[in-house]
């Protein structure tokens, strides 16, 4: 076991609530993150007593549970950061999200933010892109949120890159999704988002949650997380 992968199983504990894996990330990145050609992918499992009742929109319940897992990540990754440096390794931990006054203005016109938490877990082979840009890891399925953390040291992947869809003909979120924002089309590392995916039409009606089932301006549904079969127990 390296270094790197050492200081990262520490941090996960209790370690049945995560899954992590190594990426080369090189070539794929915004030139601002220029030298971090690798990363490190983390996932946390969402409670899914919890997720099983998110049916017709969010939940107080799912929010809050939502925002603490985002919260937890943050934290998790400011703690491997400052052990690899004490270890002499360069590192850029990701924020898992970002802010919704920043999905409004910085990040309107495409709704894609600085670096794809998503991706740089399909390169690690953590799971797959669902017909709803749902992350559906081959542990968890969707229940879980995602951090990253990058790297100037090369890291070895534990698994090979996921590049294509393994949803199959399953249709369930396609269907079930209020805002209709997916055509059914399965993903790969060739297709663009836009091409399966509206993510303007998911955003409106997560802004339509936010104010009617919340009370409050956020961005939120958990509908497609809830109904896929995959990582339910």
């Amino acid at each position: 076991m390296s270094a790197i992968e050492d200081i990262v199983q520490k941090h996960l504990v209790p370690s049945e609530k995560f899954i992590y894996g190594f990426s080369d990330l090189t070539g794929l990145l915004d030139k601002k993150f220029i030298g971090f050609n690798y990363g490190i992918s983390i996932g946390i499992k969402l409670d899914s007593e919890i997720v099983d009742k998110v049916i017709n929109g969010p939940t107080p319940e799912y929010f809050s549970h939502y925002r603490q897992a985002n919260n937890d990540l943050a934290m998790l990754t400011r703690c491997i950061s400052e052990e690899l440096a004490l270890n002499n390794i360069e590192s850029l931990a990701i924020t898992p999200t970002v802010s919704t006054s920043d999905l409004d203005t910085i990040y309107f016109d495409s709704l894609r933010t600085d670096l794809s938490h998503k991706m740089v877990a399909t390169r690690a082979g953590l799971g797959w892109i669902g017909k709803t840009d749902l992350f559906v890891s081959k542990e968890f399925g969707p229940r879980l949120r995602l951090v990253s953390i990058l790297l100037k040291t090369p890291v070895k992947a534990k698994s090979r890159p996921v590049d294509k869809s393994r949803c199959g003909k399953c249709s369930i979120c396609v269907d079930i999704c209020p805002a209709k924002a997916a055509n059914g089309k399965l993903w790969n590392i060739k297709i663009d988002r836009n091409e399966f995916y509206d993510p303007w039409k998911c955003r409106n009606k997560c802004a339509e949650f936010g104010r009617i089932k919340l009370g409050q301006d956020a961005r939120v549904c958990g509908i497609c997380v809830s109904a896929c079969p995959v990582g339910k127990t």
